[in-house]
């Protein structure tokens, strides 16, 4: 029940609100009480004009509920009604409030360098106009009201901007706290990395032992081939045990480094494509491979988005065409690589769906992301053609 209670706000429209409501009573009020407390002093009285001194002192205070909407607009309106009630000489009382208020805001949610300058551009203004308007003020002490105001405008900006200060700071630090938290985690990936080296290490010694226990059993068993023929199946069974033991430590070791969830396992290439070819022979397609040798050793991005144009493509034509011919292209050029995919003309498989589905949306996008571009429609004669380009090197990138 504590943690509900301590953790309700009220929505910042709804404190802004009461705020306003709370600085037009008190500027409203405050004036009120001062002028009968003192009524020989009030120069001209909140009536006149048309009651211009209560439209005054009700307008600063109520445009306080849009103060961190409109900061600037909200000061300047402040600021005008007060030059406007001190030059008319209404009662000196604390019409003052709303100014106050609607500077700290400025300073306090503005964006430090600039909301600095109009504040203080603003109470250098504000300054001038009321010392013009209490040059003839009687008594002369009240005038110390006139430095009160002065004073009380550049402690209220400078509240507002320390305030500032500490949110920058406090977001700071968080910031700072975040790339904390990220180096450790990367640190903590590294060391997991180092662990893996160890566990390859591992690997390795387990089959080079294997091997040499294997490679000294099998000797054995040359040797005593035609000399005692019984022992055979001693070093058979010998060499069957130990790697069959190898087998379990390396299985044991390896799914570790196999996990899927890591994202560690290498991505097929173009390099498996003759595999994706026998696959789609086995499916019913007539497939032709144009290979043409590479030139260089393709980025991994590359050669893994191209592996998955080939088989995305060869997939469709097994789901949407059935047996059929494809001919399937791969060319090494200067700066890119070129994929094509050609199917002819076959019978639609039971079931087909006519509607497209994601899949040439799929090839597009990895080949956007490379910055390359795909084709994709009917040909003359029927059938249908996949034709992609992927540079080797990002878009923008320059050779050096």
């Amino acid at each position: 029940m504590q943690a509900r209670v301590g953790s309700f706000r009220l929505p910042a429209l709804a404190v802004d609100l009461l705020l306003a409501l709370f600085v037009t009573v008190m500027q409203v009020q405050g004036t009120l009480a001062k002028v009968a407390a003192d009524p020989e002093s009030v120069l001209r009285p909140l009536g006149d004009f048309g009651n211009l001194g209560y439209m005054l002192l009700i307008a600063s205070g109520v445009v306080i509920a849009l103060r961190r909407k409109f900061p600037v607009a909200v000061f300047a309106v402040t600021a005008i009604a007060s030059l406007i009630y001190y030059a008319l000489d209404f009662p000196d009382a604390p019409g003052w409030l709303a100014l106050f208020v609607a500077l700290y805001t400025l300073t306090s949610y503005g964006d430090g360098r600039r909301s600095l300058v109009i504040a203080g551009a603003g109470i250098a203004v504000l300054s001038t106009g009321w010392l013009l308007a209490a040059t003839d003020i009687e008594p002369a002490a009240a005038i110390g009201w006139v430095f009160f105001r002065i004073g009380a405008s550049v402690m209220s900006a400078a509240l507002g901007e320390s305030v500032r200060s500490r949110r920058v700071i406090a977001a700071d630090a968080l910031e700072r706290a975040e790339l904390a938290e990220r180096t450790r985690e990367e640190e903590a990936r590294a060391r997991v990395d180092e662990e893996r080296l160890r566990i390859a290490r591992e690997v390795h010694d387990t089959v080079a032992h294997a091997i040499a226990v294997i490679n000294v059993q099998s000797g054995v068993t040359a040797h005593l081939l035609d000399k005692q023929p019984e022992r055979i199946r001693e070093t058979l069974l010998a060499i069957q045990q130990t790697s069959a033991q190898a087998l379990r430590e390396m299985r044991s070791i390896l799914g570790v480094l196999r996990d899927a969830h890591d994202g560690r396992v290498p991505h097929p290439g173009l390099g498996q494509i003759d595999e994706l070819i026998t696959k789609a022979r086995q499916a019913g397609l007539d497939v032709t491979l144009e290979n043409a040798p590479p030139i260089a050793e393709l980025p991994s991005a590359v050669d893994f988005a191209a592996y998955r144009i080939v088989q995305e493509s060869i997939t469709n034509v097994i789901r949407h065409v059935g047996p059929t011919r494809v001919t399937v292209g791969v060319g090494y050029g200067v700066d890119s690589l070129e994929v094509s995919v050609m199917n002819e003309c076959g019978p639609a498989p039971a079931g087909a769906s006519a509607v497209p589905g994601r899949g040439i949306i799929g090839m597009r996008e990895r080949c956007q992301l490379l910055g390359g571009q795909l084709d994709a429609g009917p040909v003359a004669d029927g059938g249908f053609a996949v034709t992609a380009r992927l540079p080797y090197a990002p878009v923008g990138e320059t050779a050096s």
